[in-house]
């Protein structure tokens, strides 16, 4: 038996040609080895914004400050200024993608020196401990993006390492409203500073809305005061309306943004649902209403693994119950007692009050953000 040479290109008749480069083997195009998905090339989980487990594509109301999509942060220093969620507005998406995230502006709000309106994702420390950051064999890494935006001028935005002691301020140019465009940053890494490499955050990526000047700082300089963007950035809260639209979101090692790091649909699930879990189907968003689909018999407690171990021991949410059972809604008084969870699983008990063995069925969400 013989075998072809992977640092030769092929010449045999009906065979595909195939070259190699940077630990990677280029097969017909199509890009394997250190570049394939399987070694997590992109830091960001759901930069495509596919995964929308809290609203299964709903959109948000303007008191929204916190969670959206899957990973994805919207934050409100004052509630009420901003709308958005997953394809919000409707708007075609770049080539290449299904999704983005998007928020609109409710009013023409001046922000004070303390706003921060942001948008964004911490991503854990073990996803970014290979960088080195804080010693001097830390890696340059790449932030690349798609944006698209009512507004054109100077945005900004942030890295910040864990209890914001470390930053860096980054700055981008919009130049045509009302057009998706492709945003490429290098960021010069940190020889110094404490950097998570653990279940904690070990770096946050911020894209800044409108952010005060107690806030703001110098772009492409790392600091020690806690920044979120730079300073006279485009305030998106400032212009009643105005949009934002981002998606392929990509956080890499290297100099030079490479194509997105596409992972199938389940990888990508998976993946968040080491954050955010719940007993509903993908699809149905969580609500007391919705139709349930874990189901026991009697009064005993039970216990529910996760489908995928959660980062930490999660924060549980229990939603009213149903009894299946007509005419016995009457005796289930709808308290459950969450008693031991864990990071794999959760055992559960709940407070029922007369007689028989109804069939009852609980819903329940389980955050373990960072």
């Amino acid at each position: 038996m013989s075998f072809l040479n992977v640092n030769q290109v092929s010449t045999a008749a009906g065979l595909p040609s195939f070259t190699t480069s940077n630990n990677a083997i280029n097969f017909n195009g199509n890009i394997l080895g250190a570049s394939s998905s399987a070694t997590m090339k992109n830091r960001i989980i759901n930069g495509g914004m596919v995964i929308d487990q809290r609203n299964a594509g709903a959109a948000l109301g303007t008191s929204i400050n916190g969670y959206s999509i899957d990973r994805w942060q919207i934050g409100q220093s004052t509630t009420g200024k901003l709308n958005g969620g997953q394809n919000y507005n409707s708007i075609t998406p770049p080539s290449g993608f299904a999704n983005y995230l998007g928020v609109q502006s409710q009013s023409a709000y001046s922000i004070s020196s303390t706003d921060n309106y942001t948008i964004n994702q911490r991503i854990e420390g073990y996803n970014i401990a290979d960088l080195g950051w804080g010693t001097s064999s830390a890696k340059t890494v790449t932030l690349s993006f798609w944006v698209y935006s009512s507004l054109t001028g100077t945005f900004g935005g942030a890295l910040q390492n864990y209890g914001y002691s470390w930053n860096y301020p980054f700055s981008y140019t919009i130049n045509s409203s009302n057009t998706w465009q492709y945003i490429t940053i290098t960021i010069t890494p940190p020889t110094s500073g404490s950097w998570q490499t653990g279940n904690l955050q070990g770096v946050n990526v911020i894209f800044g809305l409108g952010v005060g000047s107690t806030y703001s700082g110098t772009p492409g300089i790392w600091t020690s005061s806690n920044v979120l963007s730079v300073t006279g950035a485009t305030s998106v809260v400032a212009v009643n309306n105005a949009t934002f639209y981002i998606t392929g979101v990509q956080f890499e090692v290297g100099s030079v943004a490479t194509s997105f790091d596409y992972r199938d649909f389940g990888r990508e699930l998976m993946m968040c649902q080491r954050y955010y879990q719940k007993s509903f189907p993908q699809g149905t968003a969580p609500s007391s209403g919705a139709g349930d689909y874990r189901v026991w018999y009697g009064v005993t407690g039970q216990n529910i693994p996760f489908p995928v171990v959660m980062r930490v021991a999660p924060t549980m949410v229990a939603l009213p119950a149903v009894d299946s059972t007509a005419g016995n809604w009457a005796s289930f008084n709808g308290t459950w007692v969450d008693f031991n969870p864990n990071l794999s699983g959760t055992d559960w008990a709940w407070n029922y009050y007369g007689a028989g063995t109804a069939t009852i069925s609980g819903r329940w969400t389980a955050s373990a953000e960072i």
